[in-house]
C-alpha cells in the first residue's frame, strides 16, 4: 500500500474545476449518490415518524453544509437511519414539535465534543471492531433491500430487473469508466419500465415527494427546563451515534483513498450541518457509509464538489424532476445498494486463511460486534460492545505477559526482575510471585523492564513490602521509569 498523504486541499477542488474530465467525474458521482440518497431519505423519514419531505430537505441541507465545513472530502452526510432510530421515540411520545429543538441541541453537543477533541478517542477502537463495523453495515444495507425483493405484493419481474441492474453495474466499466455504472443501471432499468409499461414498485411509492422549498422553521415548544429534560437524552444520543458513525466512515474513506482527513473538523462540522438542518425543520443526520462508498469507491469521487452536487441534485431531482424521479423503479436502486454491500464488506476478513492467522480473541470480538449490530440494528451499540470486548481480551492477554524472575545476589540479598505492563489485570497475583519465607533480609524489586499503570499495581507492591516486613525483610523498589515513579510516589502507602 502506498503511503498515506495529507488530506486534499482547496487546490484539489480548484484542480477539478480546471479539468473538464475530473469535474465531470465529480458531478456524475454526485448525481449517482443523490439517486441513492432519495429512497433512503424517504425511508428514514418514515422510521423517524416525519413526512418524506423532512428527510429529503434534511439530506439537502446536511450534504451541502458538510461539503463546505466538513473535514473529509468526498464523504457524504445526510439524514441517516441510525439517527432516525434515536429520535423516533421522541417524535412518537412527545410530538413533532420537539424534533427541531432536539436536533438543534444535538448539533450543539457535536460542536462541543468536536472542539474538545472527541475524534482522538477513535484510536481506542481496534481494527477488529472497525472491520466488524464495516461488515455489519454491509449486512444491514443488504437486509434493508430484502423488502424490495421479498416484500408483500412484489411482482416477479423485480427479480430480473434487479439482476439486470447488477449485471450493468458489473459489466459496464469494462466498456468505459467515463460514466458511473450505477447511473447507467438506473437509467436503463427506468427506461425499460417506462417504455414497456412494466408495473413495479417505484420511488414514488415510498412517499410523496415535495414540490416546493420549505420555509424557515423556528422552535415552537416552550424554551424551559422541562423541555430540556425531554430533549436532552435524545439530543445526546443523536450526537454520539452520529459522531461514531461519521468518524468510522471517515476512517474507511481514508483507507479507500489513501489520504488523511481532519476528524476534528469533521466532528464539529457535523454539528454545524445538523443545526442548519434544524433551522429548516429537518431531522438529524451523519455520514452515510453506503452512499459514501458509491461516491468514493464506485463513482471515483475525491473532492467536496461531489458531496455538494449530491445535495443540490437531491433538491433538483425532488422539486424540478419529482415526477420523473418518482418513476425510478426500486429494483434499480436495490441493484445499486446490493453492489454497495459487496464493495463495502471486507471479504478478506472472513477468508479461512485470515481467520486461521488472526488471534482467536480478535475473531470473537469481530463476530460479537457484527452480531450485536445486526440484532439491535444499531451500529453505535455494536461498536460500544465491541470496544468493551476488545478491552477485556487485551486485558486478559496482557495479564499473561508479566514475568517475575528471582536472582540471588549474595547471602543477604536477592533481586527480583519484574517485566511487563502492570495494571489491574496483570498485577493482581503479583504478591504471590515472591518467596517470602525463603528470602534473606534484603530484597530488591527491579522495575527496569516494567511499567506501573494504575493504583492496583501500587497496592500490589505495597502488599509485597508488607508481607516481607512480616518476615523481617526490607524491600527496595528501584529503576522505576518516570511515569511509574509519579504514580507510585503519589499512592504508595495510602491504599491500605
Amino acid at each position: 500500500m502506498s503511503a498515506i498523504t495529507h488530506a486534499p486541499t482547496p487546490a484539489t477542488v480548484l484542480g477539478a474545476l480546471r479539468s473538464p474530465r475530473l469535474l465531470t467525474r465529480e458531478v456524475l458521482a454526485g448525481v449517482v449518490t443523490a439517486l441513492a440518497l432519495i429512497p433512503e431519505a424517504i425511508s428514514f423519514s418514515v422510521v423517524a415518524g416525519v413526512d418524506p419531505a423532512v428527510g429529503l430537505f434534511s439530506s439537502v441541507v446536511i450534504a451541502v453544509v458538510i461539503a463546505i465545513v466538513g473535514g473529509r472530502p468526498a464523504m457524504v452526510s445526510a439524514a441517516a437511519g441510525s439517527v432516525a432510530l434515536v429520535i423516533a421515540p421522541l417524535v412518537r411520545d412527545h410530538g413533532i414539535a420537539y424534533l427541531v429543538p432536539a436536533v438543534l441541541l444535538g448539533g450543539v453537543v457535536q460542536i462541543v465534543l468536536g472542539l474538545l477533541g472527541v475524534a482522538r478517542l477513535m484510536r481506542f477502537i481496534p481494527r477488529s471492531v472497525n472491520v466488524a463495523f464495516v461488515n455489519a453495515l454491509a449486512i444491514l444495507i443488504f437486509t434493508a433491500q430484502l423488502p424490495n425483493l421479498f416484500g408483500h405484493d412484489v411482482p416477479f419481474v423485480v427479480w430480473p430487473l434487479t439482476a439486470l441492474g447488477i449485471a450493468v453495474i458489473v459489466g459496464f466499466p469494462f466498456l468505459t469508466k467515463a460514466v458511473p455504472a450505477p447511473l447507467v443501471a438506473v437509467v436503463v432499468i427506468t427506461a425499460i419500465t417506462i417504455v414497456f409499461g412494466v408495473a413495479v414498485p417505484t420511488v414514488g411509492d415510498e412517499g410523496a415527494l415535495p414540490t416546493a422549498l420549505p420555509g424557515f422553521n423556528g422552535v415552537t415548544v416552550p424554551v424551559t427546563f422541562e423541555t430540556l429534560q425531554i430533549i436532552a437524552p435524545y439530543a445526546v444520543g443523536m450526537a454520539v451515534v452520529g459522531l461514531i458513525e461519521t468518524l468510522l466512515t471517515a476512517q474507511l474513506v481514508d483507507a479507500i483513498t489513501e489520504t488523511g482527513s481532519s476528524k476534528w473538523r469533521e466532528s464539529w462540522g457535523q454539528g454545524v450541518a445538523n443545526i442548519a438542518s434544524a433551522f429548516f425543520g429537518g431531522t438529524g443526520g451523519c455520514a452515510m457509509i453506503g452512499q459514501t462508498v458509491i461516491n468514493v469507491k464506485t463513482a471515483g469521487a475525491r473532492t467536496r464538489i461531489s458531496t455538494f452536487v449530491a445535495g443540490v441534485s437531491v433538491l433538483v431531482l425532488t422539486i424540478v424532476l419529482h415526477d420523473l424521479v418518482a418513476q425510478i423503479p426500486m429494483a434499480a436502486l436495490t441493484a445499486v445498494m446490493v453492489m454497495v454491500c459487496v464493495a463495502t464488506f471486507d471479504w478478506h476478513s472472513i477468508r479461512p486463511n485470515t481467520l486461521r492467522r488472526m488471534p482467536l480473541g480478535e475473531t470473537v470480538v469481530m463476530a460479537l460486534t457484527v452480531v450485536v449490530v445486526v440484532v439491535t440494528d444499531n451500529l453505535a451499540t455494536g461498536v460500544l460492545v465491541g470496544v468493551v470486548a476488545a478491552a477485556l481480551v487485551f486485558a486478559r492477554r496482557a495479564a499473561h505477559v508479566v514475568s517475575v524472575v528471582r536472582e540471588p545476589v549474595d547471602e543477604r540479598t536477592v533481586r527480583y526482575r519484574v517485566r511487563g505492563a502492570l495494571f489491574f489485570a496483570s498485577s493482581n497475583d503479583l504478591v504471590t510471585r515472591f518467596s517470602y519465607a525463603e528470602d534473606p533480609e534484603h530484597v530488591v524489586v527491579d522495575m527496569t523492564d516494567a511499567h506501573v499503570f494504575d493504583a492496583s499495581t501500587v497496592a500490589a507492591l505495597d502488599g509485597v513490602e508488607q508481607r516481607y516486613a512480616q518476615h523481617g525483610s526490607t524491600v527496595r523498589v528501584e529503576n522505576l521509569n518516570t511515569g511509574s515513579v509519579a504514580i507510585h510516589g503519589r499512592l504508595s502507602g495510602h491504599l491500605g
